[in-house]
């Protein structure tokens, strides 16, 4: 199978290439990081000015204008192939009970303002404690259970804005 790239220029260009392409690509690099390239008997010069290496994202300056430039892998495409994206994950409203169990505190009420790993409950199932906490950022709407309370696994405890 063809190993294929995906890379994304300012957001609103596209391009597409095959490790073929890439190793035929007619460019010399220098000492100081730099490159030059010849493509269609154009010359142009050029550098990473910035760089992520883990979300694949660089700064480039291309002769004297620089781009954003995104690089999805084989992994990255397959994913969007099959309709899936890990940006657009859904925002989680409901907190429901993992498992069965007694609820032993409640340390909001509605109309807290949470952060992501803030402390909303906790959980007695299998004579452990669970610590229930934010998935996201947000203001609880409301709290669905009580201290002393028992609830079955998925019960709606809790609901964010």
């Amino acid at each position: 199978m063809e190993e294929k790239y995906k890379v994304k220029v300012n957001d609103s260009m596209q391009f597409e290439f095959s490790r073929e392409q890439i190793e035929v690509l007619d460019l010399q690099a220098n000492a100081s990081g730099a490159g030059h390239v010849l493509q269609k008997h154009r010359s142009f010069t050029t550098s990473i000015q910035k760089s992520d290496f883990l979300e694949r994202s660089y700064t480039v300056r291309v002769n004297s204008a620089l781009y954003e430039v995104k690089i999805f892998n084989e992994l990255d495409l397959l994913i969007e192939d099959m309709g899936l994206s890990l940006a657009a994950a859904q925002v989680i409203n409901d907190i429901k009970a993992p498992m069965p169990g007694l609820i032993l505190d409640v340390q909001v009420t509605p109309g807290d303002e949470v952060k992501e790993g803030d402390y909303l409950l906790v959980l007695e199932a299998m004579k452990m404690e669970n610590t229930l906490t934010a998935p996201r950022d947000g203001v609880v709407k409301t709290v669905e259970v009580q201290k002393g309370q028992t609830v079955d696994k998925n019960q709606l405890l809790i609901e964010m804005e």
